[in-house]
């Protein structure tokens, strides 16, 4: 039961990652991705892999501490759980990336990879996407005379 759970925290996921890399211009991609609740299935499969391993996730969560992490992922639920956590949570960042490309006006050929990149390795991709949204962001503030300059209430 533990490894479908696994795969099913990925296969949730991923309906939602494929519209936003190959279909970023469909309008129903940008309401899903818009949305939190897209996360939801995952995280009632987490609920479902944490539930047996309570203690030691207790454990792990509440002293964090190597030892304590290194039981909970030798065990297959507790490794399950926390794979499943770390889906939802790289997805609500993927979806927060689509949506700040998309208003920063940021290629679909260039969020495609970044996206990939984050689905694969989440740091790496979120720290790249947060070097080109700084850079987008200073180039459209430069653009705009006033822009970013406070304004004092009088």
């Amino acid at each position: 039961m533990t490894g479908l759970l696994f795969d099913l925290a990925f296969w949730s996921a991923a309906p939602v990652w494929l519209l936003m890399i190959f279909a970023p211009g469909w309008g129903t991609t940008h309401r899903i991705a818009a949305s939190p609740l897209t996360v939801v299935p995952i995280l009632l499969v987490h609920l479902a892999l944490a539930l047996p391993v309570l203690p030691e996730l207790w454990a792990a969560v509440s002293r964090p501490e190597l030892d304590a992490f290194r039981e909970l992922t030798a065990l297959a639920g507790g490794a399950a759980a926390v794979w499943a956590q770390v889906i939802a949570w790289d997805l609500l960042v993927g979806q927060w990336m689509f949506r700040e490309g998309r208003r920063l006006a940021v290629h679909p050929l260039v969020m495609g990879p970044l996206l990939v990149l984050t689905v694969l390795l989440s740091p790496i991709g979120v720290l790249l996407f947060l070097l080109l949204r700084a850079a987008r962001t200073r180039r459209t503030r430069r653009a705009r005379p006033g822009a970013g300059v406070p304004v004092r209430a009088g």
